[in-house]
């Protein structure tokens, strides 16, 4: 496989949008040439086991700041993420991941992913599964909250299916993260320890499935029928 096509891979879960290189020879990230995308004025087919939906408008870049807090380590904390493909839970990394899951928490709590999109259907090079891509405000892969917090995986850290993970661009120290998260779909996404996790998915995976099977231009890895994060919840349980 060529650098080149490795670099557009971890793309996918990286929010990247065009392949190049430094002077390491290392991929770099460039600036978008995608459009911005507007509702249409129809709405399109559904994904199979999908409702049909409108593309939400693009937000403006939000800069909002960091949590002060952090989540209570003593409790189990869940967000249920309700989507136009389902319904998926993911289950915080309190213990492993303070300050990424607390973050993550605290974007669920403001409502700052309801009405946000999966904007990125990742394959790998045999058009198998890789990740799923979402937590844009501006829906193109170039936004987040206006902020990042920096919390390095361990060394050992393997991004299995269900893994959530925060995405980064190249240029950002490992485990630093925004809003934009991905979530793994293929056995073993085969990615480095650099990407700060937030938690797994845990019950029911057919909406991963579902979201993982709409199709997506090869190109831009961009679903061709929009899908709809509607809302996300926090809860939380004795550990």
């Amino acid at each position: 496989m060529s650098r080149c096509l490795t670099a557009l891979l971890t793309a996918a879960a990286l929010g990247l949008t065009a392949c190049g290189r430094d002077d390491d020879g290392e991929p770099v990230r460039e600036a978008s040439t995608t459009p911005t995308v507007t509702a249409p004025t129809t709405t399109p087919t559904a994904p199979e086991g999908c409702r049909a939906v409108q593309a939400p408008e693009p937000r403006e870049q939000p800069e909002l700041e960091a949590p002060k807090s952090a989540l209570d380590r003593r409790r189990q904390w869940t967000v249920t993420l309700r989507t136009s493909c389902g319904t998926l839970r993911i289950r915080l990394d309190v213990k492993g991941s303070p300050k990424t899951a607390s973050s993550f928490a605290a974007l669920v709590r403001r409502g700052f992913y309801d009405g946000l999109t999966f904007h990125r259907i990742g394959r790998a090079p045999d058009g198998g599964d890789f990740v799923v891509q979402g937590g844009d405000p501006l829906g193109d892969g170039q936004g987040g909250p206006g902020y990042s917090v920096v919390e390095k995986p361990d060394a050992g850290r393997r991004y299995r299916r269900g893994v959530v993970a925060m995405a980064k661009t190249q240029l950002e120290e490992p485990g630093t993260s925004g809003s934009q998260f991905f979530i793994v779909t293929a056995k073993d996404a085969g990615l480095p320890p650099e990407y700060a996790v937030a938690g797994e998915v845990v019950g029911s995976e057919a909406a991963l499935d579902r979201i993982a099977d709409v199709e997506a231009d090869p190109s831009t890895e961009r679903p061709t029928a929009p899908v709809v994060i509607e809302d996300a919840e926090l809860s939380s349980s004795r550990g």
